[in-house]
């Protein structure tokens, strides 16, 4: 922090002599085109130094001036002061710095600065340019208590020993970020506060905190709570979740006061977010990215990436349980879905009345219009019931898959705040003793099957919110996805035009998300018995019983699920021709890169299918889809091109961009046959990210015309027949010398010349300067690859134009869960760079 940044002011207190203040201020910006001022508010027991980060990133645009309250800090130290009185103090500060002459400010608070700082700016609308808050609160969020914390330290036998007489609340506030802080940080904030004295005013904080309805500033603060609905001003809520006093509770409360408030949660955050390290993006970088976007509000000439030509409207909008219906009505008797790990059957009539059963006894037990209500419920028939149940009650299914781990479901399910949670007596109780889903309604599927046989249903509007799905976590946490019944329905019309799928066709899903398409297509449905959190565990014996079950006509497994197909397909009898899969018309694979040697062996197992592999991802699927022969008709025309996932399909806009553009400006599409990032548009995208207000506008460019794109965050090219070629991940571009090298295309190479092995290709170095390693998975290695492996791996790569530094063998290569097929190449990139390095490693983990 530089050192100019100090200094203090005289402010003339209103009927009182002046009172003397320390303030960081980082002076004029550096540019000419600067946006508003901004004043930091700090929290208890911290001072200015809380925003020493936030100021950084904020000097080359906006002066910042960050105050030490009265009696706080470095500023004089004072009587007691009321909640009231610091509203006034900081109105006092503002004047007599003349901050708003120019115009409206930005007002930003942290803790119980955020309270001081929603006063000010209800006092003061038109001097408010906009609103920044972190981890703070107005009031107690109905149905909790005040934080535990607060309310130990606020004790009237612990308030002066704990804040005052010794430092324990001062270190205490910085033990909350854990390993978040340094010990430099730490120390500078207790630094201010090494005497009793100095410490007087945060015990007078503590003690001026409403836990008692007769609290002196209680109606004052009761007062903002009211107005701040009036505020029209941007607001950005920044959140750190791994927060003990102002916890995701008060994230809602204001979300709520605020309707139009953005709000990013920050999955690694905690209570001192302002100044923790938490890795990117950081909450110093968005907000500075918020406040240089004006406030993060979506220009009002930019079009949505979901409204292009053929977008549904309301008038030809089908309800994603129609087809359910139609299917009801004429062929009743007939299986709807088989789970073939219980051996349990639904007729269509049977699920048509437990879906309406179970929205009705969701509507009795609260559910509104666009609750959240989180699906606990194993994978299964009554996982399928559940969630077709939420949707017809008009809920929005939160449908986070055991793929993710436990770690991840938990951070998923914390993360979208759910209102209800359906699950069974373990999985409640989960939920409810690792607060999975504070303050959510517990209920029981057995609850849905007992709802109210009759009851009107209204049905949901196109655009309400239908559904929040999960990414993978392949390349960092889980994100939650927003979906409209719109954007569902359009879905799940694309997903049956492109495979020309009728009342006639019998589906097999071997990954449990896609299941949840085949009851919403109007098709039988069959779960194989397998573990929906080893994909790699379904045997051929599993998918063609499945099929012979149902007579299937498709079939749905991911890359790593089809390759133990066909592993074990020799243990099943019938030979190479797997009896089940012989009336398999499509066979589908997807979630990352399939070789075509793969698809031909499955090819042999189901001859008269055609073999499909739809490229999409959580956000917008299907994007483009490919079959077999195309595949290696691609192959043939470039062989080094990476993996050609075929044409975009009907509705689908596709469009190449630098990589590492800037969000900000206008996206230009690349000339043919030129890498970049992939963008992609439809009926069916997403309607955005849940609660990641940075990852959004870094997401959703847009092009000159206003029009929106979804940032896949896969590189690739199109070429002059207009197929997409999918180069990997634009995190894994390996930033060589001689120019960018994609990892995909390297990749197929080596896994052509060593077939079966999987094969990462990562970058080590410095950016600029990285080196190509490619790792190659081969039990019980650890180290340097044979000198035979490695020449076999050169000798392939070389035709790719890539230099190949080193070879490298592990025991496994990391990939996610969901999948088993996703390769984690950033942790692999870690590992080979301490490989290298002559670092003791730790072997790689599968997951």
């Amino acid at each position: 922090m530089p050192a100019d940044w100090s200094r203090t002011i005289d402010v003339p207190e209103r009927g009182a002599a002046a009172r003397r203040w320390h303030v960081l201020d980082t002076g004029p910006p550096e540019v000419a085109e600067s946006g508003p001022t901004v004043v930091c508010v700090h929290g208890n027991p911290t001072w200015s130094y809380v925003w020493s980060t936030v100021a950084g990133a904020l000097a080359p645009r906006h002066r910042v001036v960050a105050v030490d309250q009265l009696g706080m800090g470095y500023s004089e130290r004072t009587p007691r002061r009321r909640f009231a009185d610091r509203v006034a103090d900081l109105a006092d500060a503002i004047d007599a710095l003349g901050l708003t002459v120019d115009g409206p400010i930005v007002i930003a608070g942290h803790d119980w600065g955020g309270a001081i700082a929603m006063g000010w700016a209800v006092a003061h609308p038109d001097d408010l340019a906009a609103m920044v808050l972190c981890n703070t609160g107005i009031a107690v969020p109905a149905g909790r208590s005040a934080p535990a914390i607060i309310r130990l330290a606020a004790s009237p036998f612990l308030l002066d020993a704990v804040c005052r007489g010794t430092p324990l609340f001062v270190s205490g506030a910085s033990r909350l970020s854990r390993d978040r802080l340094t010990k430099v940080e730490r120390s500078a904030l207790a630094a201010p506060y090494r005497g009793a004295p100095q410490r007087a005013a945060i015990a007078d904080f503590v003690d001026d905190i409403p836990l008692r309805h007769d609290a002196p500033s209680e109606t004052d603060l009761a007062a903002v709570a009211e107005r701040l609905n009036d505020v029209r001003a941007p607001v950005l809520l920044a959140w750190g979740p791994d927060d003990p006093v102002f916890n995701d509770d008060f994230l809602d409360d204001l979300a709520a006061r605020m309707p139009h408030a953005d709000r990013h949660r920050f999955p690694r955050g905690g209570h001192l977010l302002p100044l923790e390290h938490i890795g990117a993006p950081s909450a110093a970088r968005v907000i500075a990215d918020w406040l240089d976007g004006d406030g993060a509000s979506t220009p009002a000439a930019a079009t949505s990436v979901s409204e292009v030509s053929g977008d549904t409207s309301a008038a030809d909008h089908r309800p994603l349980w129609a087809a359910i219906e139609d299917m009801a009505s004429s062929r009743g008797a007939e299986r709807a879905v088989v789970d073939m790990a219980s051996g349990d059957a639904l007729t269509w009539v049977e699920m048509l009345e437990r879906i309406e059963r179970g929205a009705r006894a969701l509507r009795s037990a609260g559910v509104q219009p666009g609750d959240r209500v989180a699906v606990l419920t194993p994978p299964g028939i009554d996982a399928l019931v559940v969630a077709y149940a939420i949707v017809r009650a008009g809920g929005a299914a939160t449908v986070a898959d055991r793929g993710l781990g436990l770690s991840g479901l938990r951070t998923a399910i914390r993360s979208s705040r759910p209102r209800f949670v359906v699950g069974p007596r373990q999985a409640r109780a989960a939920a409810q003793v690792l607060r999975w889903a504070p303050g959510a309604k517990m209920i029981d599927p057995g609850e849905l099957v007992d709802g109210p046989p009759a009851g009107e249903l209204p049905v949901p509007a196109p655009g309400e919110p239908a559904a929040v799905l999960f990414t993978s976590g392949a390349t960092g946490p889980a994100k939650g996805v927003r979906y409209t019944h719109a954007q569902l329905g359009a879905q799940r019309d694309a997903l049956a035009a492109t495979y020309a799928i009728s009342a006639d066709d019998r589906l097999v899903a071997a990954f449990a998300p896609f299941a949840l398409y085949g009851p919403g297509l109007g098709i039988t449905t069959a779960l194989p018995d397998s573990d929906v959190t080893r994909p790699g565990a379904l045997t051929a014996a599993a998918l063609s019983d499945a099929c012979s079950k149902v007579g299937a006509t498709m079939a749905f497994a991911s890359p790593a699920a089809l390759a133990n197909v066909v592993r074990t397909a020799s243990a099943v009898d019938g030979g190479a021709e797997i009896d089940g899969l012989r009336p398999l018309r499509v066979v589908m694979s997807a979630g990352a890169p399939v070789p075509s040697e793969l698809l031909h062996d499955v090819a042999n197992l189901a001859p008269a299918a055609t073999l499909h592999t739809p490229y999409g991802m959580t956000e917008s699927l299907p994007v483009a889809d490919i079959e077999l022969a195309a595949i290696d008709a691609a192959d043939g025309d470039d062989p080094h091109g990476g993996v050609c996932v075929g044409s975009p399909v009907g509705g689908v806009d596709v469009m190449i961009t630098a990589r590492e553009f800037d969000a900000g400006e206008p996206v230009v599409a690349l000339p043919v046959g030129a890498m970049g990032e992939i963008l992609v548009r439809s009926p069916w995208t997403s309607a955005g990210y849940d609660g990641l207000w940075a990852i959004e506008a870094a997401a959703r460019p847009a092009d000159a015309t206003g029009t929106r794109w979804h940032r896949t965050g896969d590189v690739g090219h199109v070429d002059e027949l207009g197929r997409l070629w999918v180069e990997g991940r634009s995190v894994h571009v390996i930033d060589a010398a001689p120019g960018p090298v994609t990892p995909v295309p390297v990749e197929r190479a080596v896994e052509r010349r060593l077939r079966g092995t999987r094969v990462a290709a990562v970058g080590v170095g410095p950016h600029g300067r990285q080196q190509l390693v490619v790792v190659v998975e081969q039990r019980g290695q650890n180290g340097l690859a044979s000198a035979d492996i490695a020449a076999k791996v050169r000798s392939a790569v070389e035709p790719v134009g890539a230099a190949v530094a080193a070879v490298l063998a592990a025991g496994e290569i990391p990939v996610d869960i969901r999948h088993e097929a996703k390769i984690d190449r950033a942790a692999v990139a870690r590992w080979a760079g301490d490989v290298l390095a002559g670092r003791r490693t730790k072997a790689l983990r599968r997951h």
